[in-house]
């Protein structure tokens, strides 16, 4: 296998959602108060609702540009890449980048869904089908085989989020977007049995719960003067506590067919945390009362869990003590991890340097994405046309270069006094005002 001959399925992508998402979405009694994108004075856009402003933080849309522009201040539509938010500028800029497949977050709304969750139970419920409904049928359907579908919950409502896992499978999606940790957030945690209708839901029907890191709400900041780089090299850490307290849940026993994805989180901890997942059960399961059978718990995480990586050399070269089965490919499109356009380069070069058999590329980049979603691309695209080289060949003189989008440079003190702002609020306990 050479480079251009990988298929590359993208686990963790994202979404910056369009201005007309609700248009023509909602019962005419709700259409007034639904949220709405503004540009505020100083020529940012900002989504409303109610009470509720939420920016573009320009960390979660640069693609293509230079790095002097990242940052956490909001930013315009106008100044990020049009395949953040335009689904026929993606599918450009996927095929560019040579991917095939792409699973995407949302954004503004939270990767729970949180932002829905209002006083009205009937107007948040028609939010969630709305915003479901526009991804599947809208942007998913614009381009079937391009992308895998999923799904915002009701994250306030176990068995509405339990009906809206069974609504959404019956349209072809299989993917269902949750939170590390609902506790967090004031709903009841993974050890009750409050969640019930939802794990057997997802059981039912083969959807994956995907639990993405930060989607509990929480930044990850040790002090208010800590360096921006703690943040951001805590933030795949945080995956594990989730890890931990969805796997020692009982759900896990009591739903054997259930599936998690630990999305964003990295592989190259994985090794260990198995190893310390077994010898936990060996020197505490007698006084803990855990019991899984005779199994061993490295056994039965490889029987729930999925795991992502960008690149990852670490988790690459220690696969086999992961699982192979359990290991899929991320892009993280349009994120500041991303690789793009050159992802499948920084791909490639970790494989090669790591002798990865094709058996195990092929799992880890196409085909493990496609049995964990229940995802079929080749229905669609032939597979000869699917590859990184066919991709890029099929968006010859898509343009791809760098550039600057910035209506205004910002000085790094006063990007740095921004982050400063939003981890104050976050060890306060509450969100900045925006």
């Amino acid at each position: 296998m050479e480079k251009d001959d990988l298929i590359l399925i993208s686990v963790d992508d994202h979404i910056i959602e369009p201005p007309d998402l609700f248009v023509g979405r909602l019962p005419k009694k709700y259409e007034a108060d639904a949220p709405r994108q503004v540009r505020r004075e100083d020529g940012t856009d900002v989504w409303r609702f109610r009470d509720t402003v939420i920016p573009n933080p320009a960390l979660n849309a640069v693609a293509g540009r230079p790095k002097e522009e990242y940052g956490l201040e909001p930013q315009g539509l106008d100044e990020i890449r049009p395949g953040c938010y335009d689904v026929h500028e993606r599918v450009k800029d996927m095929s560019a980048g040579g991917i095939l497949g792409s699973m995407n977050f949302p954004s503004f709304p939270g990767f729970a869904g949180r932002l829905f969750a209002t006083d009205d139970a009937e107007f948040s419920q028609a939010l969630v089908r709305a915003y479901n409904d526009w991804h599947i049928d809208e942007w998913c359907g614009a381009y079937p085989g391009r992308f895998i579908p999923m799904a915002l919950p009701m994250i306030w409502d176990a068995k509405a989020s339990a009906a809206e896992v069974r609504r959404v499978a019956d349209k072809g999606c299989h993917s269902l977007t949750f939170t590390e940790n609902p506790a967090a957030m004031g709903y009841p945690s993974y050890h009750t049995d409050y969640w019930d209708p939802l794990w057997r839901a997802l059981s039912d029907c083969g959807t994956v719960l995907n639990v993405h890191i930060g989607s509990s709400g929480k930044m990850v900041v040790s002090a208010a003067d800590a360096p921006p780089d703690v943040m951001i090299t805590l933030q795949p850490m945080n995956i594990v506590q989730a890890a931990a307290d969805l796997f020692w849940s009982s759900a896990i026993k009591r739903f054997p067919d259930v599936k998690i994805a630990l999305s964003e989180g990295g592989t190259g901890w994985i090794p260990y945390f198995l190893e310390r997942l077994d010898r936990t059960y060996e020197m505490h399961s007698t006084w803990t009362a855990q019991d899984f059978g005779g199994k061993l718990p490295s056994e039965v995480f490889r029987e729930h869990f999925l795991t992502c990586f960008i690149s990852d050399p670490v988790g690459v070269r220690l696969r086999d003590q992961i699982g192979i089965d359990n290991i899929c490919w991320e892009c993280d499109y349009p994120h500041s991890d991303s690789m793009w356009p050159n992802a499948p380069e920084a791909l490639w070069d970790v494989l090669r340097k790591n002798a990865v058999p094709d058996a195990d590329i092929n799992k880890m980049t196409y085909e493990n994405a496609m049995r964990w979603y229940q995802f079929d691309p080749f229905a669609h695209v032939p597979k000869d046309q699917a590859t990184v080289g066919a991709l890029r060949a099929s968006a010859a003189g898509h343009d791809v270069s760098t550039q600057s989008r910035s209506r205004r440079i910002i000085d790094p003190e006063e990007k740095l006094e921004s982050f400063r702002s939003r981890a104050r609020a976050a060890l306060a306990g509450s969100a900045p005002n925006q």
